[in-house]
């Protein structure tokens, strides 16, 4: 069985890099990918589940904006925040495909719970930005496609 230490690092950096803080989630897959020793599926799925349930804390936040975004721990800028909508209210639900870029993806999942995106959709379209991003490392990586 694998050791679950570097799996729950993954998850947590995964999810921190989604929300509060600047983290860097792929170094760490890559480096977990370079050892050989984790199944490269679930490396994915670990990184995955971790960076959506950040976005999904991004999405709360924006859900409760006018409560929040004054406080200085807000992930987001006012400027940011506003790009975000504009592009949010411009292409819809489909902006949320670019939720795994970094900077912006965080600003759209806010802006996905300021503009009420229903949960069930953002949820969907996050998790597939996400885990694409994460396979799409994971197959260069590893070799698979260049």
């Amino acid at each position: 069985m694998e050791d679950l230490f570097p799996l729950a690092g993954l998850f947590a950096v995964a999810f921190i890099a989604a929300t509060l803080l600047p983290a860097q989630s792929e170094a760490v897959l890559v480096g977990l990918l370079a050892l050989g020793n984790y199944n490269p599926v679930t490396l994915v799925l670990v990184a995955t589940a971790g960076n959506v349930a950040g976005s999904v804390i991004n999405w709360l936040m924006g859900v409760g904006v006018e409560h929040l975004r004054h406080h200085r721990w807000f992930p987001v800028s006012e400027k940011g925040l506003e790009r975000a909508s504009g592009w949010y209210r411009r292409w819809g639900r489909w902006s949320l495909l670019l939720s795994w870029m970094p900077l912006v993806g965080d600003a759209l999942t806010v802006a996905a719970g300021v503009m009420r995106e229903p949960f069930w959709s953002f949820v969907l379209l996050v998790t597939l930005a996400k885990a694409g991003r994460y396979i799409v490392l994971t197959l260069i990586t590893l070799g698979l496609i260049q």
